[in-house]
C-alpha cells in the first residue's frame, strides 16, 4: 500500500511540477519575439508573405492562444487577412483527457480568392511546386501500400464517442471575394456572423447566423439571418434542427430592382444510421407564397419511401409576378389568376412517391386527382379531373387594329425561323399514364362538354387513346399517334363527328355564319414532320361528311337558279325578298386532303325543287375556295312566273360558281356563272328540239290516221266509222 501511495505522490507531483513549468514558461517567454521566425519559416516553406502585424499573446487557464493583425500575401497581393483570432481550451478538460474548447473567436477574416483566364484559382499557387526528385519521392510513397492498421486499434477508435464541448464560439466581420476573371462574375460574403453557445453532443444549443452576399453578374443581393436550435449524439449519426427561423431579404436585377423576402421556420430530424428524416411544420414563403409540409422520408438511397402532406396556400400569380418585379401576364379577363392553391397527400410505396386526395384550384376551377412517379423508370401515372375551365378568360387581350393589320404578323412569322413543335429526345425518354378530364371548356369561343381524354407514352411512341365530348348538340370521339422515335415524326389521326350543329359551331369558333345544319364527319388522316409547315404540307388522308338538314346562310341559291330559268323562259323575274338562305337535305361528299388542298369531287344536296351537285378545291393555307356548283332543276322551285318550270328547264343544270377568299365571309363567294351558262343552253336546245320532233312525230301520225280511216270508211261505209277508229287507235300507238 505503502508502494501505490508513493506512486499516486509521484504523480501528482509530476503532474504538479509540469504545470508550474507550463506557468513559468508562459509567464517567461514573449512569443512576439519571435515573430520574424515564424514569418521567415512561413516564407520559406510556402509562396506566402506572413506578416504578423498584431501582439501574440497566450493564456495558462483557460489554455489558449490570440492572434492580432495577421495579413498573408500572395504575389504582392492580399489573400488572407485576419483582426483576431482566440482560441482557448479548458485546462483542466485537458487534465481530464476530455478536451473541451472554452472560447473561439474569429474577427475580421478577409480573403481574396480569384480565378484568372486560363481557369487558374490563386488558391493553387500557395504551395510551391516540387522539385524534379521530390514530386517522384511522393510519387513513390504514394504507391506504397498503406500498411495494414494492429488489430482492434481502428474498430475500437471508431467505436469510441466523441466527446466534444466547446463553450462559446464567435465569428464576426468575415468576408470572402471571389472574382473570376474569364467571366467577369464578382461574389462577395460580408457580414459574416456565428454565434453559438454550449456546444455539446447530445444536447441542443442555440446558432445563429448572419450573411451578406453579393453578386455583380446578374446585380443581386441578399441580406440573411438564421436561427435555430440544432442537437446532434455523440455518435454524429442523429441530428436535429428546431425552432428554425431563417429569413432572406434580397433586391437585384432578378426583381427588376424591387426588395424580396424569403422565409423559413419549422424544424427537422435526421437519422443517417435509420435513413429516416422528418420534415414537422415546416413552412417556406416567397413574397405572398407560402409553402407548407410535414413529411417523413425512409431511405436516403434510390428508392426513399415518402409519407406526409404538402400544400401551396392560395396566392394571387398576379401580386407574386409584381412583388417579384416580373412582367404582368395579360390576359382577356383581368379577375383570372387571383386564387391559386395546391394540395396533396404523400405517399407511395418505397421508390415509388405518390400524390392522393390531389386538389388543384385555379380561381374558380378546381381539379381533383391522384398521380404517382416512379424513380426507377421514370413513369408518371396521373389521373386529374376538373370541373368548368373558361380558357378563354387567360388568352392575352385582343390587340386594337390586329383585324386591319392582320397580314403583318403572318408575313413577320414567315420570315422568322419556324421552331420544332415537339422535343423528341425528351419525348423518347418519357413513359406516361394519363387520364384527363372536365366538365365544361370553353376555348376559342367554343364549348366542350364531358371532355374525356387519355394519354400513354414509352421509348418515344405518344398515343391518345381516347379524345371525347360533348360539343353542340352533338359529340365527338378522337385517337392519335405521334410516333417521335426517329428525326421525323409521324402523326396519324382518326377522328368520328355526330351531329354538331355547324351554325353555333362556326360563328364562336371564326365567326363564320355561312352554313348551318347536324354535321356528321369522319377523318381519317396522316402526316409527318415536326413543324407546323410539313405537318400541313405532308397531310395526306380523307374527310367524309354528311350533313343531314341544314341551310347555306347569306345565300340564296333558289335565286341564282332562277335568274337561269328566267333567261330561258326570255322573262323577268318579279320578286324582291328572295331571302339569305338556302335549305337542303342530306348533303353530303368527301374531302381528299392533299397538303394544304382539300379537293372535293362529289358533293350533292337536295334543296327544293332542285339537286345540288358539285366539286371544286379548298386551300386552307391561302384561305381560298374554287367550287363549281351546279343547280339541277328537278321541280317547281319558285312561284314566280319567269321561273316557272316548263319542259324545255326540265333536267336542266343552272350553274353557279363559288370563288374567294372564305375568311371575309360568304355573302360574296358565290354568282350566277354565265361562262358554263353555254353548256345549259345546250342542254335546253336540245330539249326543245326533242320537244318538235316529239310534235311532228305526233302531227305525223294524226295525219296518218286520218287519211287511213277516211278510206276504210269509203269502203266499209258510215256506219263502221266508230269501229274503224278503235282499230286504228290501237295500230297507230
Amino acid at each position: 500500500m505503502k508502494a501505490i501511495r508513493y506512486v499516486l505522490i509521484a504523480i501528482v507531483a509530476v503532474i504538479v511540477l509540469a504545470i508550474a513549468a507550463i506557468a513559468i514558461a508562459m509567464v517567461v517567454i514573449d512569443p512576439n519575439d519571435y515573430k520574424p521566425q515564424i514569418e521567415k519559416v512561413v516564407e520559406e516553406k510556402t509562396n506566402l508573405d506572413l506578416i504578423l502585424e498584431g501582439d501574440i499573446g497566450w493564456s495558462f487557464i483557460p489554455l489558449g492562444l490570440e492572434l492580432n493583425d495577421v495579413e498573408a500575401t500572395l504575389d504582392g497581393e492580399r489573400l488572407v487577412a485576419l483582426k483576431k483570432l482566440v482560441a482557448q481550451i479548458d485546462f483542466w478538460s485537458l487534465i481530464a483527457m476530455s478536451p473541451q474548447v472554452d472560447t473561439f473567436v474569429l474577427d475580421g477574416l478577409e480573403a481574396h480568392l480569384t480565378i484568372n483566364e486560363q481557369g487558374e484559382g490563386n488558391w493553387t499557387h500557395i504551395m510551391p511546386e516540387p522539385a524534379e526528385g521530390e514530386a517522384k519521392d511522393k510519387q513513390d510513397v504514394a504507391s506504397t501500400p498503406e500498411q495494414t492498421p494492429a488489430a482492434g486499434t481502428s474498430d475500437e477508435q471508431d467505436g469510441e464517442a466523441l466527446n466534444f464541448n466547446v463553450d462559446n464560439v464567435q465569428i464576426s466581420n468575415a468576408q470572402v471575394h471571389y472574382s473570376d476573371l474569364g467571366t467577369g462574375q464578382k461574389v462577395t460574403l460580408e457580414d459574416f456572423t456565428v454565434n453559438a453557445s454550449s456546444i455539446t453532443l447530445g444536447s441542443e444549443f442555440p446558432l445563429e447566423i448572419g450573411f451578406r452576399v453579393e453578386t455583380a453578374q446578374p446585380q443581386f443581393a441578399v441580406d440573411g439571418s438564421i436561427e435555430a436550435r440544432l442537437a446532434a449524439n455523440e455518435a454524429l449519426n442523429d441530428f436535429a434542427m428546431s425552432g428554425l427561423k431563417a429569413e432572406f431579404k434580397m433586391n437585384g436585377e432578378p426583381f427588376g430592382g424591387k426588395s424580396v423576402t424569403a422565409e423559413m421556420s419549422g424544424s427537422a430530424k435526421a437519422n443517417l444510421e435509420n435513413e429516416t428524416a422528418t420534415l414537422s411544420d415546416f413552412t417556406a414563403s416567397l413574397a405572398n407564397l407560402t409553402l407548407s409540409t410535414n413529411l417523413d422520408v425512409k431511405g436516403f438511397g434510390a428508392k426513399p419511401a415518402l409519407k406526409g402532406r404538402l400544400a401551396i396556400n392560395e396566392f394571387s400569380l398576379k401580386d407574386l409576378l409584381e412583388n417579384l418585379g416580373q412582367p404582368a401576364v395579360e390576359t382577356t379577363d383581368e379577375a383570372v389568376l387571383q386564387a391559386i392553391a395546391f394540395s396533396t397527400n404523400i405517399g407511395g410505396p418505397a421508390g415509388k412517391p405518390a400524390l392522393s386526395d390531389l386538389v388543384i384550384k385555379l380561381d374558380d376551377t378546381t381539379f381533383k386527382g391522384s398521380g404517382s412517379y416512379n424513380l426507377e423508370n421514370g413513369g408518371i401515372v396521373f389521373d386529374l379531373q376538373g370541373d368548368t375551365l373558361n380558357a378563354d378568360r387567360y388568352l392575352p387581350p385582343a390587340v386594337e387594329g390586329a383585324d386591319v393589320e392582320s397580314d403583318k404578323p403572318a408575313k413577320t412569322a414567315a420570315a422568322g425561323p419556324e421552331g420544332d413543335l415537339l422535343p423528341l429526345e425528351t419525348l423518347r425518354g418519357l413513359l406516361l399514364d394519363i387520364d384527363f378530364g372536365l366538365g365544361e371548356l370553353i376555348v376559342s369561343n367554343l364549348t366542350i362538354n364531358e371532355i374525356k381524354a387519355s394519354t400513354t407514352a414509352s421509348k418515344g411512341l405518344l398515343k391518345v387513346d381516347e379524345l371525347s365530348g360533348k360539343l353542340y348538340e352533338g359529340s365527338f370521339g378522337a385517337n392519335a399517334t405521334i410516333d417521335a422515335r426517329t428525326d421525323t415524326p409521324k402523326w396519324t389521326i382518326k377522328s368520328d363527328v355526330s351531329n354538331v350543329q355547324t351554325l353555333p359551331l362556326l360563328a364562336d369558333l371564326a365567326e363564320i355564319t355561312m352554313l348551318a345544319g347536324g354535321a356528321n364527319l369522319k377523318v381519317n388522316a396522316t402526316t409527318s414532320g415536326n413543324r407546323i409547315s410539313a405537318l400541313r404540307d405532308k397531310a395526306d388522308g380523307q374527310i367524309s361528311f354528311n350533313l343531314a338538314e341544314g341551310e347555306f346562310r347569306k345565300m340564296n341559291l333558289t335565286h341564282l337558279a332562277c335568274q337561269g330559268i328566267a333567261l330561258v323562259n326570255q322573262d323577268q323575274l318579279s320578286t324582291d325578298d328572295w331571302g339569305d338562305t338556302t335549305p337542303f337535305n342530306d348533303m353530303r361528299g368527301t374531302l381528299d386532303i392533299n397538303g394544304n388542298i382539300f379537293d372535293n369531287t362529289d358533293l350533292v344536296a337536295s334543296l327544293a325543287g332542285m339537286k345540288l351537285e358539285g366539286k371544286g378545291t379548298v386551300d386552307l393555307k391561302q384561305t381560298l375556295v374554287d367550287y363549281e356548283l351546279g343547280l339541277r332543276i328537278v321541280g317547281d322551285i319558285h312561284r314566280d312566273n319567269a321561273c316557272r318550270v316548263t319542259e324545255y328547264v326540265e333536267d336542266v343544270v343552272i350553274p353557279v360558281e363559288c370563288r374567294g377568299d372564305f375568311s371575309a365571309g360568304a355573302a360574296s363567294l358565290c354568282s350566277f356563272d354565265g361562262s358554263r351558262f353555254r353548256d345549259t343552253l345546250k342542254t335546253i336546245a336540245s330539249n326543245a328540239a326533242r320537244k318538235k320532233a316529239n310534235e311532228e312525230v305526233d302531227r305525223a301520225k294524226d295525219k296518218a290516221e286520218e287519211k287511213a280511216r277516211e278510206k276504210l270508211e269509203e269502203k266499209l261505209g258510215e256506219g263502221a266509222g266508230d269501229k274503224v277508229k278503235d282499230a286504228l287507235k290501237g295500230l297507230f300507238k
